[in-house]
């Protein structure tokens, strides 16, 4: 019975990067299935060169999608409106694709499965491995005449967990939680809500792991590096055992500070076999602006520090507004 298990275990999260993570071969397969490709960049950098035939709305999509200032997700309703006026049907089998390991590609992969679309891809090498392999870029529009509604699909609640579902589930132990932002946001040392801490019981394991290189974009950002080999995602026995702390027979709730980050790894763990899944969208930002939530290794955003930074500011620009009236005085 024991090995009998332990096959079924492997089984579960042993698949291959066949499920919602595709290569560029992929893309390739997804083309000739005459598959719809979105591509979810802003508009400047869609006109300067995309993937012959991919869509684009010209928007900030993960913005678009969502209320501002809260980050929840617009009415269902809108969201269906937003996919037919684009024409983006989620009876179609769609790419999605953006910059290499771009969180917005997964985030509007997780928004179509939530919808209730059923056949959904996300090119994670994106735009840059398609150009790394000389591949034809286009700069004409591609244009998808709009649709009427209803679109043909129910939504999927169960793609996604609310925070009283969180709270409630803190008294089970057939839930598990995963927290995939940095082990400095995890411990309450990066505060980017009026709260920082973690989710009780939550194991950390940040996103950027998932990668061949954890500190490829840090590595970008200070100029160290300007290729972009390091976001690609590692090889699938190294995601599998990344992923050993968690039981693949419980629920996992997935959060980051807005999503984004939690609908990558969220992707990942579905594609290694985990079944039971769910992006907590509303993710720390709705947490913890919240003072009814529990918190481990609670701590507080410094209001006071900050007035105290935007004051000395304040003076800098003033002085410098007044050494540079001196200066054309004398001139």
């Amino acid at each position: 019975l024991f090995v009998a298990l332990s096959l079924l275990v492997a089984s579960l999260i042993g698949l291959a990067h066949a499920g919602r993570i595709v290569h560029r071969e992929g893309v390739d397969q997804a083309i000739i299935r005459d598959a719809i490709l979105w591509d979810v960049r802003e508009g400047q950098a869609y006109a300067k060169g995309h993937i012959p035939g991919a869509v684009n709305v010209g928007k900030k999509i993960c913005a678009v999608l969502r209320t501002p200032g809260t980050w929840d997700y617009l009415p269902m309703e809108q969201i269906n409106q937003y996919l037919a006026n684009w024409g983006i049907d989620p009876t179609q089998e769609i790419v999605v694709y953006g910059d290499k390991a771009s969180v917005c590609t997964y985030f509007v992969l997780v928004t179509l499965e939530f919808v209730g679309a059923g056949n959904v891809k996300a090119y994670h090498g994106g735009i840059d491995d398609w150009v790394s392999a000389g591949r034809p870029l286009s700069s004409e529009p591609a244009l998808r005449a709009p649709m009427r509604l209803p679109l043909g699909v129910r939504p999927k609640p169960e793609v996604l967990v609310s925070t009283e579902e969180v709270i409630r589930s803190l008294k089970r132990d057939d839930v598990q939680i995963l927290d995939v932002r940095t082990q400095k946001e995890y411990l309450g040392e990066d505060i980017r809500a009026l709260r920082g801490g973690h989710i009780p019981g939550a194991i950390n394991i940040p996103y950027e792991l998932n990668w061949v290189d954890p500190q490829a974009l840090m590595k970008m950002e200070s100029g160290m590096v300007s290729a972009k080999e390091g976001l690609t995602l590692k090889p699938l026995e190294q995601l599998k055992r990344l992923y050993t702390e968690l039981d693949p027979w419980k629920e996992i709730f997935v959060y980051c500070h807005t999503s984004p980050r939690a609908c990558m790894a969220a992707t990942v763990l579905k594609d290694l076999g985990f079944r039971r899944v769910r992006v907590y969208d509303s993710s720390w930002f709705g947490y913890g602006n919240r003072f009814d939530t529990p918190v481990e290794r609670e701590s507080f955003f410094d209001v006071f520090a900050l007035t105290r930074k935007l004051k000395e500011m304040e003076q800098r620009l003033k002085a410098l507004e007044m050494q540079m009236g001196s200066a054309k005085e004398k001139k």
